[in-house]
């Protein structure tokens, strides 16, 4: 596991950032953004606020901020969001201001949002935001695997499998794109990119001062 932000001999203090995994539903985003959770502790996710009611298990607080739907309008007036949409019904926004403070002491957030959220946060913060998209390997694969769970009828598989086509077509709107015809593979290039991110020279706010006294003369 990788261990919290920290300031030492080999490790730079930097500014954290905002990563973001997409994917039509059944691409297998959630399962990656379950494992990257639990084995990378330096990451966490991000805590939307939804007026969807909770499902058996979720704890408000935890797994979202349940909120009603005037609540959630006046936040949207106050700007409160990075990003927000509606989706099947039910309202979703990503609150700003613990991430930003957290941003400003090298915490990494979790992002698992759609296209349309992940284009109004970059509208907001490009420098701290990085986009994945996850493909599926075709979409025969993607209905066989939404079908394979048993939760949805045929009518909200359509439903899904439509919607998946028009977030497949934005796929040109991210930084990177993997198709996920291996859970493992997939997930081994989605840790690559984020440590690559992380050591980029803009984020290393520790940098020109550690160069500086390395210019020092003895």
């Amino acid at each position: 596991m990788t261990d919290a932000p920290a300031t030492t001999h080999d490790t730079l203090q930097r500014r954290g950032l905002m990563f973001i995994l997409s994917s039509p539903s059944g691409a297998g985003k959630t399962t990656i953004a379950h494992r990257l959770l639990r084995e990378d502790r330096a990451i966490r996710l991000s805590i939307s606020a939804t007026t969807r009611p909770p499902r058996e298990g979720e704890i408000d607080g935890q797994d979202y901020h349940f909120v009603g739907q005037a609540e959630f309008d006046r936040m949207v007036e106050a700007d409160e969001f990075y990003e927000w949409a509606t989706v099947f019904g039910h309202s979703y926004g990503t609150p700003k201001a613990h991430i930003r403070a957290g941003l400003k002491v090298g915490e990494d957030f979790l992002f698992d949002i759609d296209w349309q959220g992940t284009q109004q946060l970059f509208q907001k913060d490009q420098q701290d935001v990085v986009r994945v998209f996850i493909l599926p390997p075709s979409l025969d694969e993607l209905r066989r695997r939404l079908v394979g769970r048993g939760t949805d009828s045929c009518d909200v598989i359509d439903a899904r499998m439509a919607r998946a086509q028009a977030e497949i077509s934005h796929w040109d709107g991210y930084d990177y794109v993997v198709v996920n015809d291996d859970i493992d593979v997939c997930f081994a290039k989605v840790e690559q990119i984020l440590a690559a991110e992380r050591m980029k020279r803009a984020r290393q706010t520790g940098l020109i001062g550690f160069v500086r006294g390395l210019m020092k003369p003895d």
